[in-house]
């Protein structure tokens, strides 16, 4: 790695805390004094090189109600906008705060300015959103992507900086080479990166894929489906396709509960019924309808 981007590691690695306000040490306690004032939120605008595109509803719903009651506790991290007035700021870290404070009616967020080149605001709007866990991991893998290619870090400087091991990187950065479909079931948490490292090296992924979300496989049984396909091919063949009646009971099953409803049968003619939900209300609705208390 060149000097430049080794001091920057070095910076990174020691300053982050301080720029985002994670770790009150003397040192960002005066840099937090210096620089932060109030804003408008109109004065804000998103990065558009973020890592991170998703922001799930019920996450934002959640934060917009803390922010309706608290406010902004943590200022948003940003810098001036290149080649813009005075007044318009480009945000580094904390877009969801900023979502959620203009869902919540605010007219000033507290910010934090500092001045940074474009590497640095990619490095900070990468790095915190790994550190605070905020990335899905196509997400991540496509952010350690881009400080490799742009700003030649190596995977085991990259590692340091981000306080992951080096196979932790190797392995994000290798969901980048499964098939589109498998990646947007990963963005859309219908996969986790487990299952998704057991795919790689299958010969027939999607399927597999296919097999693994509609029957709500465990990472442990995904690893193992994707060991036996030639097992499979050389004696009888793939799973069934489900009949029309079964693949109509679950459409009737998940229509009237709202969530979706796997039907498995197995061959002796027992089964199970998998209703899976992506949180706790959801999970208390169906127990309400089932009439749990």
């Amino acid at each position: 790695m060149a000097m430049g981007a080794e001091k920057a590691k070095r910076r990174l690695g020691k300053g982050l805390a301080a720029l985002i306000g994670d770790v009150d040490t003397d040192a960002a306690v005066m840099t937090r004094a210096r620089t932060q004032r109030r804003v408008p939120v109109e004065f804000l605008e998103r990065n558009p090189r973020n890592p991170r595109t998703t922001f799930k509803d019920d996450d934002l719903a959640e934060l917009t109600a803390s922010v309706k009651e608290k406010g902004i506790v943590q200022p948003i991290l940003v810098r001036p906008k290149p080649d813009a007035g005075s007044d318009s700021f480009e945000i580094i870290a904390g877009e969801r705060r900023w979502r959620a404070a203009q869902k919540a009616g605010l007219h000033e967020v507290p910010v934090v300015i500092q001045e940074v080149s474009d590497q640095e605001a990619l490095e900070l709007a990468i790095i915190e959103n790994v550190q605070r866990a905020d990335l899905n991991p196509v997400e991540e893998a496509r952010g350690y992507a881009r400080l490799i290619e742009e700003f030649s870090y190596t995977q085991a400087d990259l590692a340091s900086v981000i306080g992951k091991s080096r196979s932790h990187v190797a392995n994000t950065m290798r969901l980048l080479k499964l098939p589109q479909p498998i990646q947007d079931h990963l963005s859309e948490g219908a996969l986790s990166a487990g299952h998704a490292r057991a795919l790689i090296t299958a010969e027939n992924p999607e399927d597999l894929a296919r097999q693994i979300v509609d029957g709500g496989l465990s990472v442990r049984d995904a690893e193992v489906l994707a060991q036996t396909p030639a097992k499979k091919a050389a004696g009888s063949s793939h799973k069934p396709e489900k009949d029309a009646d079964t693949k109509a009971l679950e459409r009737r099953l998940t229509d009237a509960l709202g969530l979706t409803v796997v039907i498995n049968h197995k061959p002796n003619g027992a089964g199970e019924v998998r209703i899976r939900y992506k949180d706790v209300d959801q999970l208390e609705a169906v127990c309400q309808r089932l009439g749990v208390d």
